[in-house]
C-alpha cells in the first residue's frame, strides 16, 4: 500500500504546484461547456478520500459536514469560495493523506461497508478503497487540467 499512498501525496502536491499561480477568480471560473471548476475539484478529492475511507469504514470523517455538502459526488459549484477557505482546503488536501497513512498504518480501518462505485468497482475494504481513490484522483488530475486550458 506505501506506493498508494506516496503516489496520492505527489499527486496532489503536483496539482498544487500547477494551480499555485492561479487568482482565486481563475480557481472559482466555471468555463463553457463545464459543471464545476478547479476549487470544486480539489474540494472533491477531500470529500471523496474521506468518504471512500473513513465513512465506509465506519469512521468519522476527518472534515466538516458542511464540506462534504458542498463537494461530494452529484454537487456542483453553489457559492465562490474565497481565499481563506481555499487555504484551509489546501491544508487538508495536503494533511489527510497523510493522515490516512498513519491510521491505516496504525489499523484504525477495522471494518468496512462494501460499496459499488459509479463505475462498478465493488470496493470491500480499506485497500480497495485507497487503490479506488487513486484512479479517483486521476480522473481529476485530467479535469483540472482540461480546466486550466479554458480559464
Amino acid at each position: 500500500m506505501q506506493k498508494h499512498f506516496d503516489t496520492l501525496k505527489q499527486s496532489r502536491k503536483l496539482i498544487l504546484t500547477i494551480v499555485e499561480n492561479l487568482s482565486i477568480e481563475q480557481l472559482n471560473k466555471i468555463p463553457q461547456n463545464f459543471k464545476n471548476n478547479i476549487v470544486w475539484n480539489i474540494a472533491h478529492l477531500v470529500v471523496t478520500q474521506q468518504l471512500l475511507c473513513y465513512k465506509l469504514s465506519g469512521l468519522n470523517c476527518l472534515i466538516s459536514d458542511t464540506l462534504i455538502a458542498g463537494f461530494q459526488k452529484g454537487t456542483a459549484p453553489t457559492y465562490t469560495v474565497e481565499k481563506d477557505e481555499f487555504e484551509i482546503i489546501k491544508q487538508l488536501f495536503l494533511e489527510l493523506p497523510e493522515k490516512l497513512e498513519q491510521d491505516y498504518n496504525n489499523a484504525v480501518f477495522k471494518n468496512y461497508n462494501e460499496y459499488t462505485t459509479s463505475v462498478n468497482v465493488t470496493l470491500q475494504n480499506i485497500d480497495d478503497a485507497i487503490i479506488f481513490n487513486t484512479y479517483h484522483e486521476g480522473i481529476h488530475l485530467g479535469v483540472i487540467l482540461q480546466l486550466l486550458k479554458f480559464i
